[in-house]
């Protein structure tokens, strides 16, 4: 067996640990009581809903844009080939 093999039992003793080390970390950290952080990850939540709306929006306007120009390029392209077919 290699030495560098870990059990199962040491994998869910590892994860347990890690587990409680992040919920230790997260009792210290919260400052505010369970309301107040439920109101700022509510508000968080808004304001990427908000920022994401309006990535998608001009996001929108770039591709109509781009779209127009790639439409007039082609257009000028099938011009010049007709031209040049008809000469």
């Amino acid at each position: 067996m290699d030495k560098n093999t870990y059990g199962t039992g040491s994998l869910v003793a590892s994860f347990l640990l890690g587990g409680m080390i992040g919920a230790g970390i997260a009792i210290l950290l919260a400052p505010q009581s369970g309301r107040e952080t439920r109101g700022k990850i509510k508000e968080f939540a808004e304001t990427v809903k908000e920022k994401m709306a309006a990535s998608v929006e001009s996001a929108k306007d770039i591709l109509e844009e781009k779209k127009s120009v790639l439409s007039a390029a082609v257009e000028a392209g099938k011009e010049a080939y007709n031209k040049e077919v008809n000469k």
